[in-house]
């Protein structure tokens, strides 16, 4: 019997022209996309899979998501502090008890990033946008070729780039980490059952707000970090209560406490792994969890191939105006080290819109804020009081604590520091930090007082709404003098 001959590869197709070409969807990139498309111009958007990029997916929405179901189960457990009683009698000493269903908690999930996911299909084939599901890589200056997943190819060629495929989460080259089962901060939103417990490597964002929330969802959680304090760009005070609040909520932290190398643990009807520190000591768990930060997705790109050069930590390399190496050709979000929040994002989106039409708008000195989702929440934006003082600044500082503002009495939510520092010479806010209830949404008026340039006697003589926890700012500017 004679043999077949191979398939003929596919040839590629006729180079199409269009007007801006985006590589990956990010915020930046779709929000680009959509209005360009809707405007009615040639828009190509290319995209991996994720509809609506990281944070729908696997990053802000999902995790969020999440954290208030923790912050709910919290709540409930305390229903006998708040004048109320869960799911038992009045008089049942099991009264308050919940427990976590796991497949409710990822039903809910789910159906918030399926409702997310949907609505900017919607959103994206409704602009009149070209959306091409598929794996990009360069062959030219501005040129990409796409392989579906059924193999067919097309080869689309823009006026204008735009790069903005993010950050995935980076792995450490750890001993032994190739040959355990390891979680990261995307394939932990898969899991199927909540482990009985945990090591989490690394003392970041994503490290802290996780952490916590399998603690209350009934871990054993270990947080393992190289350096002396968590969040280690915070003030070591504010790092301080960071790390009181996770143990607060039973996580074990350890600080300057870096991990040697990780290998697999086996005990009767069951395997874990077991993570031997510099120190000589070790920690065993069902799951380890690696959170020790994000590297750009760039390694199909074939950037080169672009003429797009990128910086010695990977990522595309931009100019103030976002503009790459390569003419006609951009990156924004986290792909270019933007500081990796979608609101920055969004605001590449618009240093983008600006620059396409002939502007020259400019992300140097721009001040972006930040939160944490943990419980109590923190936001900040600024500097911070080592930060301020290494710039040369002479600095006058208000710290408070949490229990000074009367609404957080009524939330029963005491827990928590509030600190600003202010230029002694000007009275101008150098930067806050918020640590507290609701400390994501209290931080946007210090936010606008600094956008507009004002001291921070307008936060300090402003009538604020009684009571609420941004009238914490009255207080905490009180007596900084």
């Amino acid at each position: 019997m004679s043999q077949q001959p191979p398939p003929t590869a596919l040839s590629d197709p006729a180079i199409e022209d269009i007007e801006l070409l985006v590589v990956g969807g990010g915020k930046a990139g779709k929000t680009l996309a959509m209005e360009w498309a809707n405007a009615g111009r040639r828009v190509a958007m290319i995209e991996r899979g994720w509809i609506g990029g990281t944070c729908i997916n696997v990053a802000c929405i999902p995790t969020k998501t999440l954290v208030t179901s923790a912050r709910a189960l919290r709540m409930a457990r305390r229903a006998r502090e708040l004048g109320f009683v869960v799911g038992q009698l009045p008089g049942d000493p099991l009264a308050g008890d919940v427990a976590v269903d796991i497949d409710l908690l990822r039903a809910h999930k789910e159906g918030v990033v399926g409702e997310m996911v949907a609505s900017q299909r919607s959103l994206f084939l409704a602009s009149g946008m070209d959306l091409v599901i598929g794996e990009a890589v360069f062959v030219a200056p501005r040129t990409v070729r796409v392989t579906a997943d059924d193999g067919s190819r097309r080869t689309l060629r823009g006026e204008q780039v735009v790069i903005n495929t993010g950050a995935r989460p980076l792995v450490p080259d750890l001993d032994g980490l190739t040959d355990v089962p390891y979680l990261t901060s995307e394939t932990l939103l898969e899991l199927r059952t909540i482990p009985r417990s945990l090591v989490v490597l690394g003392g970041g964002v994503v490290s802290t707000e996780l952490a916590q929330m399998f603690a209350v969802f009934g871990s054993s959680v270990t947080v393992i970090e190289r350096g002396p304090h968590l969040l280690s760009r915070l003030d070591p005070a504010v790092s301080d209560a960071v790390a009181d609040a996770l143990r607060a909520d039973g996580v074990d932290v350890r600080l300057s406490a870096p991990a040697h190398s990780v290998a697999r643990a086996h005990w009767p009807g069951g395997e874990g792994v077991v993570v031997h520190l510099a120190d000589g000591s070790q920690i065993t768990a069902d799951a380890l969890l690696v959170a020790t930060g994000r590297t750009p997705a760039t390694a199909t790109l074939d950037l080169p191939s672009a003429g797009v050069d990128v910086t010695d930590r990977g990522f595309v390399a931009t100019d103030e105006f976002l503009r790459t190496t390569a003419p006609g050709t951009w990156a924004a979000g986290d792909v270019a080290g933007t500081p990796q929040f979608t609101h920055a994002s969004y605001d590449d989106y618009r240093v983008l819109r600006a620059n396409l039409a002939g502007g020259s708008v400019s992300t140097a000195g721009r001040v972006i804020p930040s939160a944490v989702f943990i419980d109590p929440e923190l936001a900040m934006i600024g500097l911070s009081q080592v930060q301020a003082e290494a710039a040369g600044y002479t600095v006058k500082v208000a710290r408070m604590p949490v229990a000074k503002i009367p609404r957080a009495h009524t939330l029963r939510a005491t827990a928590g520091l509030w600190s600003a520092v202010v230029d002694a010479d000007t009275n101008l806010l150098l930067g806050v930090t918020l640590m507290g209830a609701e400390a994501s949404e209290s931080l946007t008026s210090a936010q606008m007082v600094m956008s507009a340039g004002l001291p921070y006697t307008a936060l300090r003589d402003a009538i604020i709404i009684h009571p609420t926890m941004t009238e914490g700012f009255t207080l905490l500017f009180a007596g900084i003098d």
